[in-house]
């Protein structure tokens, strides 16, 4: 999941998929992954980042496994996925036996039956719910019946300069984990002089990850009764704690352009950091000098932290008894040998490596990553979130810049998003 950055604007209409990040995001071309001979499966999924090698690599060890299937692996670039699956579905273009979806754009597809019912599938294949992180397994249950394997959960985590931690006299092992920690932290590790600052406050994505992670943290939900419910108290409380960390608390610039925070992070200007598992390949091959640890309690109730997946899902048009046979099998595979996907900075659903590989549990940033798994919150499972949350994206940017009141902002996108879903 590389930088899921352009899931941007979550310009989800293909919904917080932009954001989504989590493989998701440069743009490469189509990929195939050839096999031996046997049953063709035909495989799609976002991955043109630096997870599309692993899940090759993946599919490539399957293949040589066996000869009876041959997964032929083909990767669309996160920008256009959405459309492509949406060609497919609609009969203009060749549809996949198997493809990846967003845990946010699930309920969008299975809404339309555009899904298969994949209860007699795990069964089948002798997979158990309990086999999965249970945050990730429930996602795929929608309208009683259930429609996914996970493949991993990604949350929002913090990642942090130890160089500058130590040069401001904080322990460089020790990141902040709640909200006082975090703001006394973030200013003893400002310099504005120096161009330095203690959070580097971005004013696009990937706030559909960072804003929605407060909003949870103070006991507020996104939606209520169906309808949204962007400007509650909870809301309120939290884009206006997130607008003072510029505005008042003055530990970031203001104005920062999308992807600015990264780039100060890179040059060692932005002391802490939050944003998906998908940044660590770009960390380590910069060699900075950094830690991983759980995104802080910055709000004021709970522990929580948002997150979106991505699942295995088989098109309702797959009937072939041979094919599903196929897909059981490599989905068999998958679950237990997924440690090439961990090497890409992510946390597999799968238990099985999780919490019982020793390898994953040496690893330096995935097991951070899956302890957040049991407090993780996915996007509301309605129809549509990409267009309903756009307007909340928008006015939260706007908030950030200064240009809105938080309250007034907040109510604005609830009015927007209400115009949307009575459309």
């Amino acid at each position: 999941m590389a930088k899921k950055k352009k899931w941007l604007g979550i310009a989800l209409t293909a919904a917080l998929a932009l954001g989504s990040l989590a493989g998701c995001s440069s743009a490469k071309d189509k990929d195939t992954s050839e096999g031996g001979n046997g049953e063709k499966i035909t495989y799609w999924a976002p991955f043109s980042g630096a997870d599309g090698p692993r899940m090759k690599t993946i599919v490539e060890n399957y293949n040589k496994s066996q000869s009876k299937y041959q997964v032929d692996f083909q990767v669309v670039p996160q920008s256009d996925y959405y459309k492509t699956v949406d060609l497919a579905f609609s009969g203009q273009k060749n549809a996949p036996d198997l493809l990846i979806m967003h845990t946010d754009q699930l309920k969008n597809y299975a809404d339309k039956n555009l899904l298969k019912d994949l209860t007699d599938t795990v069964e089948k294949a002798g997979v158990k719910a309990e086999d999965y992180a249970e945050t990730a397994w429930k996602a795929g249950d929608i309208g009683g019946k259930h429609y996914t394997i996970p493949l991993d959960i990604h949350p929002l985590i913090m990642y942090y300069n130890k160089d500058l931690f130590k040069a401001a006299g904080l322990d460089p092992e020790k990141a902040p984990t709640n909200r006082e920690e975090f703001l006394a932290a973030a200013k003893k590790l400002t310099d504005s002089s120096k161009n330095q600052y203690g959070f580097v406050v971005p004013t696009l994505w990937p706030n559909q990850f960072i804003f929605p992670t407060i909003l949870f943290q103070n006991g507020g939900e996104l939606m209520k009764d169906g309808k949204p419910n962007y400007n509650s108290p909870e809301a309120v409380e939290a884009l206006t704690f997130y607008r003072d960390l510029i505005h008042k608390e003055k530990v970031s610039p203001e104005n920062v352009q999308q992807d600015g925070e990264v780039t100060l992070f890179l040059q060692g200007k932005n002391a802490m950091h939050l944003n998906g598992p998908w940044m660590m390949e770009q960390w380590d091959k910069a060699g900075i000098n950094y830690g991983v640890a759980p995104v802080p309690q910055l709000g004021t109730k709970q522990q929580a932290v948002y997150a979106n997946g991505h699942n295995f899902v088989v098109p309702a048009t797959v009937t072939d008894s041979k094919k599903l046979d196929g897909i059981t099998d490599f989905l068999k595979y998958v679950a237990g040998n997924t440690m090439e996907w961990a090497k890409s900075g992510q946390a597999p659903a799968s238990k099985a490596i999780y919490e019982q590989s020793e390898e994953f549990k040496k690893m330096k940033q995935q097991p951070i990553v899956a302890s957040e798994f049991k407090y993780a919150k996915f996007a509301p499972a309605v129809a549509n979130w990409g267009q309903l949350s756009d307007p909340l994206w928008a006015e939260v940017n706007l908030a950030l810049l200064g240009k809105k009141d938080p309250q007034k902002a907040l109510d604005d996108a609830k009015k927007k998003a209400e115009q949307v879903l009575n459309k």
